[in-house]
C-alpha cells in the first residue's frame, strides 16, 4: 500500500551547525536526495530559490510553473512534489519553528504573511532586479555552511532574517493590499481554523471567537480571499481530506469520522460537490 512520506529535517545529512538547519545549493541536494522529486511532507519549514531551469511544482494539489527568480516558501505538513529539468539551480533552505523562534525571542515565523496559516500563497516571483537583491545573502548562507568561522549559526540565522523581511516586501505589495485590521484578522481567522476545522464547522462559530460579527467575517473573507467564510472552512476541510486520502491508510469512512462527519454520505457528497470527482476516485486518480 502506498504510503507517502513525512520527513524530519535530520533525515538530510544536517551540518554540525545544528540538527534543525540544512543549507545547500539544489543542485547539490538533489545528487543525495533525488527521493524529493516524489509526493512527500515536511515537519519543517522548506525556502528554496531557482536561479535557472524550469518545471513544475505541485504544492497541495495547486500546480506553479518554475522559472529563474521562483521563490517558494512552504510550511511544516504540506504535500508537495517536483518535475524539474535538468538544468535547474538555485538554493534550498530547511529550518524549524523551534530554531528560529527561540533565536529571536519576540519575533515568530508566522509573522511572516506567507508563514501566516490558511489560504497564504507558498509562491513569490522575484524580478531581476529583486533577485540580484537576494542572490548574495544565499550566497553568504552557503559559504558560511560550508566553512569553519566562529558564529556561523548567528550569521546564518541573520541573513536567513534579511531574506525573509525582503520576501515579505513582496509578498505584502503582491497579496496584502487591505487594511492593517482586515489583515490581523484574517491572519487569526486562519490560525483558529487550522486549530479547529475538524470539530468546528459553523462560519459563526470562527466570527464569535474573533470577537466580530459574522457579516463582517464574511466581508473580510471576501475582500482578501474572495471567498465567504463558509468556503474557506470547505477548502481546509477537503484540503486535509485530499491529503488523507493519498497516504491511504484510512478508509473514505474513517477519513470522514477523523474529520468531524457522522454523516458518511453527507461527507462523500461534499468532497464530490468541491472537487469534482468522488473521493475513491481520487484516490484512484492520485495514486
Amino acid at each position: 500500500m502506498k504510503k507517502y512520506p513525512v520527513y524530519a529535517i535530520e533525515q538530510f545529512n544536517c551540518n554540525s551547525v545544528s540538527s534543525d538547519l540544512y543549507v545547500n545549493t539544489f543542485k547539490n541536494h538533489l545528487l543525495n536526495h533525488s527521493f524529493i522529486e516524489k509526493p512527500h511532507r515536511h515537519d519543517f519549514y522548506v525556502l528554496v530559490f531557482f536561479t535557472s531551469g524550469s518545471g513544475t511544482h505541485e504544492i497541495d494539489f495547486d500546480r506553479f510553473e518554475i522559472q529563474p527568480g521562483s521563490v517558494f516558501v512552504l510550511q511544516p505538513g504540506q504535500m508537495h512534489h517536483w518535475s524539474l529539468s535538468d538544468d535547474i539551480e538555485g538554493y534550498i533552505v530547511f529550518f524549524s519553528k523551534e530554531i528560529y523562534n527561540l533565536y529571536y525571542g519576540q519575533k515568530d515565523i508566522e509573522g511572516y504573511p506567507f508563514y501566516a496559516g490558511v489560504n497564504t500563497v507558498p509562491e513569490i516571483v522575484l524580478n531581476a532586479a529583486e533577485r540580484n537583491v537576494v542572490l548574495p545573502y544565499f550566497n553568504i548562507l552557503v559559504q558560511e555552511i560550508n566553512g569553519n568561522k566562529l558564529l556561523k549559526q548567528d550569521v546564518i540565522l541573520n541573513i536567513l532574517d534579511c531574506i525573509h523581511i525582503e520576501l515579505a516586501r513582496k509578498y505584502i505589495e503582491n497579496f496584502e493590499h487591505h487594511t492593517h485590521t482586515y489583515n490581523v484578522k484574517i491572519k487569526n481567522f486562519g490560525q483558529l481554523l487550522e486549530q479547529k476545522f475538524k470539530i468546528e464547522k459553523a462560519p459563526f462559530f470562527y466570527a464569535q471567537q474573533l470577537h466580530i460579527t459574522l457579516k463582517h467575517l464574511n466581508r473580510i473573507c471576501n475582500e482578501i480571499l474572495n471567498k465567504t467564510t463558509t468556503e474557506v472552512i470547505t477548502d481546509r476541510i477537503i484540503l486535509e481530506a485530499k491529503r488523507m486520502l493519498l497516504e491511504k491508510k484510512f478508509s473514505i469512512n474513517e477519513i470522514a469520522a477523523e474529520l468531524g462527519y457522522e454523516d458518511y454520505s453527507y461527507f462523500s457528497r461534499l468532497f464530490k460537490k468541491h472537487s469534482g470527482m468522488t473521493a475513491t476516485d481520487f484516490r484512484l486518480l492520485k495514486n
